[in-house]
């Protein structure tokens, strides 16, 4: 698929509300992947050197961020596009239908989004079964990725029982897991990041994460992800607890509730995580702060506002072994898959 048959497709996708639009692509995908055609319509990425990660190897340097893939239904279609991990979710121990619609907003001119989706999604259960069903990439070399969060309902206070609850759910189908603690649309759940609260969270998880890998033979590591809103000290106290607590890696950054660089724009009072082009400099700054604490000690998956190929060579250059794509793929699709790997090699 060429930039301009994108930008054709795009055009018609974006007459139609937000969520409408996301919800016919991924169907288009899928059902092109079970009718074995979509790799006639998207040509074979280029190739790229494989990254070791967590104590994995990503057969490339560019996935696919969570939140497009909710339930975990198009990895393998989303695979044919390049991609060299697909991480899904956010995924709760149980379904739920999160907020009310609509909630996914484009702010075209400045190439970003709006989101207020509410962790919809089917469970656990349904997701861990989806991946488990999902076998061409995979078998192919492909890395999936968990990112786990907590019932809407559930109070803070027993946050950490529905992350081991999703991290065992997820044990045996996951290359790896992320803890989604920087979602601003669940309420609450930022306040998990408070250095003491992580701690704990970590020091719970890193348990069961040894108790899981002696009774499974497997190992899956364990990353949290974090928001782009937070001051310097906080930076370095988070970074202090993960390399105290032995975390994995860093996922950097999640979405913005700041407005500054989209006041004016319509849409922008609209309540969500702000992402896309707007994200991309504070982004790589976090990139950055993070990565002058924790140095080579905990990997870090930059993501957040990469929506050239320089962007995601500047997340790299920050200090991020990885990088992974949301809003920029929505504006610019499957060559910027290509762009970034062929700029990399």
């Amino acid at each position: 698929m060429t930039c301009n048959q994108y930008r054709l497709a795009r055009n018609l996708l974006f007459r139609l509300d937000a969520e409408t639009a996301h919800d016919v692509s991924l169907g288009s995908l899928r059902w092109l992947e079970q009718l074995r055609i979509l790799s006639l319509v998207t040509p074979k990425a280029p190739s790229s050197q494989p990254v070791e990660c967590m104590g994995l190897t990503f057969p490339n340097c560019v996935g696919l961020a969570a939140g497009l893939d909710k339930e975990g239904r198009c990895i393998d279609a989303l695979g044919r596009l390049g991609f060299g991990h697909v991480e899904i979710g956010t995924i709760t121990p149980r379904p739920q239908p999160g907020n009310p619609q609509p909630r996914l907003f484009r702010i075209i001119p400045e190439e970003a989004i709006i989101n207020r989706m509410g962790f919809n999604n089917s469970g656990i259960e349904s997701g861990s079964a989806n991946v488990a069903a999902s076998s061409t990439f995979r078998n192919n070399g492909g890395i999936v990725g968990f990112n786990i969060g907590k019932n809407k309902v559930t109070p803070n206070e027993q946050a950490t029982e529905d992350y081991l609850a999703c991290l065992r759910g997820a044990w045996d189908v996951a290359d790896y897991i992320t803890v989604n603690l920087s979602s601003p649309n669940t309420p609450g759940l930022r306040d998990l990041q408070a250095a003491d609260e992580t701690a704990r969270l970590i020091e719970s998880l890193k348990s069961e994460q040894e108790l899981l890998t002696a009774a499974t033979g497997r190992r899956v590591p364990i990353a949290i992800k974090v928001a782009p809103d937070l001051e310097e000290q906080h930076i370095a106290d988070l970074a202090k607890v993960f390399l105290d607590g032995g975390l994995d890696c860093l996922i950097a950054t999640n979405t913005t509730i700041s407005r500054s660089e989209v006041q004016g724009c319509d849409f922008a009072s609209q309540a969500g995580g702000l992402s896309g082009a707007p994200l991309t400099s504070r982004s790589t700054e976090v990139i950055q702060a993070f990565y002058s604490h924790l140095g080579e000690q905990v990997p870090i998956i930059g993501v957040g506002g990469i929506m050239t190929a320089e962007d995601a060579q500047a997340k790299l250059k920050a200090g991020a072994k990885l990088v992974q794509l949301y809003t920029g793929f929505i504006y610019h699709g499957p060559p910027l898959v290509s762009d970034i790997l062929r700029a990399i090699k």
